[in-house]
């Protein structure tokens, strides 16, 4: 019997891995990415504390955002949420961090995500 590959299992293991070596702390927090079909979410977060705080978020569900979106592709809604949290994280005097993409590969909304929270002024 030919059995098909679980690919959010298959990322979540790779996702485990770049963990292992990656981790946010107070002075850099971790820049964490997490893409479903529709939508994308982004947050900072410090690891070193017990809970793992999350300093900032954005998403394509935030009110904020969602106004924006009229008319605009996956790809562009992804650079919004990027500029969006980097806005948020220059607020609460953030400016470098470290990129978690989560397991995806670093190409298509990722990648915008990223291009927009650097032009906001993230630095990673």
């Amino acid at each position: 019997m030919i059995t098909k590959q679980n690919k959010n299992a298959v990322r979540k293991k790779r996702h485990d891995r770049m963990r292992n070596e990656l981790a946010g702390t107070t002075a850099r927090p971790r820049l964490n990415v997490y893409r479903s079909l529709n939508n994308i979410y982004a947050q900072i977060i410090d690891d070193e504390t017990a809970t793992g705080t999350t300093l900032a978020c954005a998403s394509t569900l935030d009110a904020e955002v969602k106004a924006q979106l009229t008319g605009k592709s996956k790809k562009e809604a992804a650079f919004i949420v990027g500029k969006t949290i980097g806005e948020r994280a220059k607020a609460k005097g953030i400016t470098t961090v470290v990129f978690d993409r989560g397991g995806y590969r670093y190409m298509g909304r990722v990648e915008e995500l990223a291009k927009g929270a650097r032009e906001a002024g993230l630095d990673f």
